[in-house]
């Protein structure tokens, strides 16, 4: 396809200096003029698509066309098993904090809530995970073996440009995986009163609110999910 577009005068392409293994393709005069036409018919067509609905059915049509987006673009997010002393999972936690602080009335100060640092977040003590999406960081989530068949969720946290896409509720269903596949069979966790979202989250994947387990300062909300290890 390059080669007949060369052909037609309508792109170059080089060497890329820095790496010889790619080659850089850009427009000529005559191809930035042929895109021209076609984006005109591009938006044409379009048009012509749209001319005959009423005002609702245009709503329509953009809500599904917006809709299958946002599923093409979830299913670009993978989540994987990371290091949690690396540049990226640092960023995120450091992100996550930042969020806490602003969002909380009181502020935010990591050390004087529980403890989940990178140590405690490597195998055989927990697990770190990261969401990414187009190449970069977008989520996080941890889990924490706090005793035999107990564990905790901690550090779950989602970018504000990534947040729609369910990248949340896959962070939990890989952290249960994990559990399970660690021998857990209760996973807790505490939240603060703002973060409602969170709570949400959490209840509608059969989390109950149970009595404070810790006494952590920034927590007003505890949660548990037993029976992880039963089949089914």
């Amino acid at each position: 396809m390059l080669r007949a577009l060369e052909a037609q005068k309508l792109t170059t392409s080089r060497r890329d200096p820095s790496d010889g293994r790619v080659r850089r393709v850009t427009l000529t005069a005559k191809g930035k003029r042929e895109w021209v036409v076609l984006d005109r018919r591009s938006t044409d067509l379009a048009a012509s698509l749209l001319a005959p609905l009423g005002a609702s059915q245009r709503e329509c049509l953009l809500a599904a066309m917006a809709e299958v987006e946002r599923c093409l673009r979830a299913s670009a997010v993978t989540i994987e098993v990371a290091d949690p002393f690396s540049e990226e999972a640092v960023a995120c936690i450091q992100a996550y904090f930042q969020e806490l602080h602003e969002r909380f009335d009181e502020g935010f100060t990591p050390e004087l809530t529980v403890s989940a640092h990178p140590e405690e977040l490597v195998p055989p003590l927990g697990y770190f995970l990261l969401a990414h999406l187009d190449g970069a960081a977008v989520g996080c989530a941890a889990l924490k073996i706090k005793a035999r068949g107990v564990g905790e969720i901690k550090r779950m946290w989602v970018a504000s440009s990534a947040r729609g896409l369910g990248i949340a509720q896959r962070l939990v269903e890989s952290l249960e995986a994990l559990a399970v596949a660690a021998g857990i069979d209760v996973l807790q966790l505490d939240t603060h009163r703002r973060l409602t979202e969170a709570r949400r989250l959490y209840e509608r994947n059969g989390y109950a609110e149970i009595a404070p387990y810790n006494t952590n300062p920034y927590a007003h909300h505890w949660f548990e999910k037993r029976g992880l290890q039963r089949p089914g």
